[in-house]
């Protein structure tokens, strides 16, 4: 059901986007800094929409088995 590389690419932009805004602190790079911040903004907001689909897809599950259901019971 889960999208695994996605979760693993969005974990991945949000640690380096992370070590960019650090290191653009530490050492004054306003410009690393910022691209630092938009790549963890980033994996975060895909990280949420992955978490959507899933929900997404296990309500779109469950409602395709209830109708399989009902149909069962008025054979």
């Amino acid at each position: 059901m889960s999208n695994t590389k996605a979760k693993i690419e969005s974990t991945k932009d949000k640690l380096v986007g992370g070590v960019k805004e650090t290191v653009g602190k530490v050492t004054g790079n306003e410009k690393l800094e910022l691209k630092g911040k938009i790549q963890s903004k980033k994996g975060e907001l895909e990280g949420k929409a992955t978490e959507i689909a899933d929900k997404v897809e296990k309500i779109t599950d469950d409602i395709a088995e209830n109708i399989n259901d009902a149909i069962d019971k008025h054979k």
